[in-house]
């Protein structure tokens, strides 16, 4: 009898002193902060993972591109100069912002045409933050480029390397570095999404071969390079298609090789000498409305290539009776039908060219040789 009184005070004890010992780290309600005094793990630190010992080469790989890029890109404001309503003060204002990157050691710097259009006051910063006063060199409307040239101290200036485009494979990795919404050198990656595209430029042109890519490009990346896996320029971030106005996984670039063919012409002459025919041309909607299946010549250049190829452009035969001129239908081969693709057709080609020009004249089809000149 008195073992079993033992054992019943013994229960009576350990159920008294079992909350005492345990009231410390019994949880708090469901859904309700744990309390001050509580001091359970979970309210302490998690403890930390070991990073490993490398990281992976990828990772590794695209820090080093970065970083050896990076010296390269640029920051671009403009502004313009404006009116107050109220006072009607002349003030300048900022305009927009962009990307931009070393070409060369004498300072030039290439970005969209868009980032400086309208512009009377351009400022580029470095990679080092320095600031510099920029001057437009040169600019290309109709493939959306400008080359601008700073006066900087020759170590501030880090050209980038040049690759190309025309080896490049959907699916490969890409690079995109910028300053989107003033976040300067920011980097973005993906991949090549698909090649060959087309896009409208400023000017209404149609930019051939253009690079679609995954890697995000958001407003103030334009002008911006767009890198291959080892950190050359195989293009310059110029559009993106989006219903909101930011990223929304299509980014267009310039094709390196247009840039690299564009640039010395912008820096040499300040515009892009064209190589062409020599001839004026009546208007795609008017020919469509006659019913003209390809490029009707309205006038040609006096001593130019197509007058000495001996084509021929409207005459007036008769006051207020035009006889319409030599009509073209192709050139070099290629079918032509709109002043946008005849001047796709001058892409391929360099002034001096002697090409091949099928035209339609009374009913009857002929082909001359033309040798292309410079024109604007």
């Amino acid at each position: 009898m008195k073992r079993h009184i033992i054992i019943v005070s013994g229960l009576v004890l350990l159920l008294i002193s079992a909350p005492l010992l345990s009231s410390h780290v019994q949880p708090a309600e469901w859904g309700k902060p744990l309390g001050a005094a509580y001091d359970g793990p979970e309210g302490k630190s998690r403890s930390v993972t070991p990073a490993p010992l490398e990281l992976a080469p990828d990772e590794r790989a695209t820090m080093a591109v970065f970083e050896r890029a990076t010296k390269s890109v640029v920051f671009i404001a403009n502004t313009a100069i404006q009116r107050d309503p109220w006072s009607f003060d002349l003030f300048e204002a900022p305009q927009g912002s962009g990307s931009g990157f070393v070409w060369n050691k004498q300072g030039h710097i290439v970005t969209n045409f868009h980032v400086v259009y309208g512009a009377n006051s351009i400022r580029v910063t470095l990679s080092d933050r320095s600031e510099y006063k920029a001057v437009l060199i040169g600019a290309d409307p109709d493939h959306d480029l400008a080359v601008l040239q700073i006066q900087a101290p020759d170590e501030t200036l880090s050209p980038i390397t040049v690759g190309s485009s025309n080896d490049l494979r959907v699916g490969q990795k890409v690079l995109a570095i910028g300053n989107p919404f003033g976040l300067d050198h920011s980097l973005t990656t993906g991949v090549v999404s698909a090649l060959g595209r087309t896009i409208k430029s400023l000017s209404n042109r149609t930019i051939e071969g253009v690079i679609q890519t995954d890697a995000a490009i958001n407003p103030g990346n334009s002008g911006g390079p767009l890198l291959d896996g080892t950190g050359r320029l195989i293009g310059v971030n110029t559009q993106i298609v989006s219903p909101s106005g930011a990223f929304a996984g299509i980014g267009f670039a310039v094709p390196v090789d247009t840039v690299n063919r564009i640039v010395p012409e912008l820096i040499k002459h300040g515009k892009l000498i064209r190589p062409g025919l020599g001839v004026s041309l009546v208007p795609d909607a008017m020919a469509k409305r006659w019913g003209v299946k390809g490029l009707i010549i309205g006038k040609v250049s006096r001593g130019g290539a197509a007058e000495r190829a001996g084509l021929q452009g409207a005459r007036e035969t008769l006051p207020g009776r035009v006889e319409l001129g030599d009509v073209i239908l192709s050139v070099s081969g290629k079918p032509v039908t709109t002043v946008d693709e005849l001047m796709d057709v001058m892409e391929d080609h360099k002034v001096g060219d002697r090409v091949a020009v099928e035209i339609l004249r009374a009913n009857r089809r002929q082909s001359v040789t033309v040798t292309l000149q410079a024109v604007n």
